[in-house]
């Protein structure tokens, strides 16, 4: 509702009276024998446009007088109540989706760890699958996925079985199979597909390998539980705190749902895990050594799901894949695990070694 909404409307012939001067008329002139220039009265009726029922004011000192009808303003609706906030995805199906994915890396985690190296081959290969497809849809960027693919998986074996060695081995005859492939097709475009192709081969396998190689020690599974529980808790802690007191925007050009109190309580919420998790899961470790362990997984979390979603904006879309009802793709739940894992790797080493 405007200002003027409340103000009294100016009925005709109550003009605001000029400074120092008395105003004329029959409702301001001290001495009505004085008036000079009588109000003209109309009577209103049907010739002049009026309605016969119009109420007439009561006969003053200069005649009688009529109230003249005034339109009126329409008042303006009241705002609407404030909608209470909602997640962007379908909650049930996203605690439900995440539940079985996180029964399926346990089991196979403490049971075989040979499985478990099968479950993150099977995620890679996925995850190659939805970039190249989605590069290909919207820039006509066609990576080839077939040897990335197969470089990927063996790149992930070699990751656990020989460490980064193997790893970094495996990475470049990855990188040397995309060239020699993407030489069947013309050579338009070669330069721009078979660069695609390197970075996908390094974004989504060669990271993932960090996985593999924490597996390897004897706390191995430990290891790769406590990195996965960090990545889970600072996702959650960013979600909750952001969705109930952000306000200031973190990235608004990459990720406007992003908020710096989102952020404030990943690295809260992931350091007190961090703590936790060091004292009572790794051997020989230390609280202290979880606060820098969460703040770090904190950092490269974020900057993770940053990455990945300015990929998601250059190339127009919201999601990587469907295949995860609540989630997306697969390569929307990796997006914060995949740049962790060689932070994750790098710190446990450094702190309680190999093992």
């Amino acid at each position: 509702m405007n200002d003027s909404s409340w103000r009294a409307p100016a009925t005709a012939g109550y003009w605001p009276p000029e400074q120092g001067a008395a105003p004329a008329g029959p409702a301001y002139d001290e001495h009505p024998a004085q008036q000079t220039r009588p109000m003209p009265i109309v009577p209103d009726g049907p010739a002049n446009g009026g309605d016969q029922d119009d109420e007439r004011g009561a006969a003053g000192p200069g005649g009688p007088q009529f109230r003249d009808k005034i339109p009126q303003e329409p008042m303006a609706a009241p705002p609407p109540p404030p909608q209470k906030k909602r997640a962007g995805r379908d909650l049930r199906a996203a605690i439900g989706v995440g539940l079985g994915l996180g029964a399926v890396v346990v089991v196979s985690l403490f049971v075989v760890k040979a499985v478990f190296i099968g479950v993150i081959a099977v995620a890679v290969v996925v995850g190659l699958w939805e970039l190249t497809s989605r590069l290909d849809e919207k820039k006509g960027i066609k990576a080839p996925l077939i040897p990335l693919a197969v470089g990927g998986a063996a790149m992930v074996v070699a990751g656990y079985v020989r460490g980064a060695e193997g790893a970094w081995v495996a990475m470049a005859l990855t990188a040397l199979a995309v060239l020699v492939w993407r030489m069947t097709e013309p050579p338009e475009g070669y330069l721009r597909d078979v660069t695609a192709g390197i970075f996908a081969a390094f974004y989504v396998p060669f990271l993932a390998t960090f996985v593999a190689m924490m597996l390897t020690a004897d706390d191995g599974p430990r290891r790769v539980l406590m990195f996965l529980v960090l990545t889970v808790v600072s996702d959650t802690g960013a979600y909750a705190v952001g969705w109930r007191f952000g306000t200031h925007k973190l990235a608004p050009r990459i990720s406007p749902g992003k908020t710096r109190e989102g952020l404030l309580g990943a690295v809260v919420f992931a350091m007190a895990a961090g703590a936790l998790c060091m004292q009572y899961i790794i051997d020989d470790g230390i609280w202290w050594q979880g606060l820098v362990l969460g703040l770090a997984v904190a950092a490269s979390a974020t900057l993770g799901d940053l990455g990945e979603s300015m990929i998601k904006r250059d190339l127009g879309i919201k999601d990587m894949g469907t295949l995860l009802p609540g989630h997306g793709g697969i390569m929307d739940r990796l997006d914060s695990l995949l740049p962790t894992a060689p932070v994750v790797w790098l710190l446990l080493v450094i702190f309680v070694g190999t093992g």
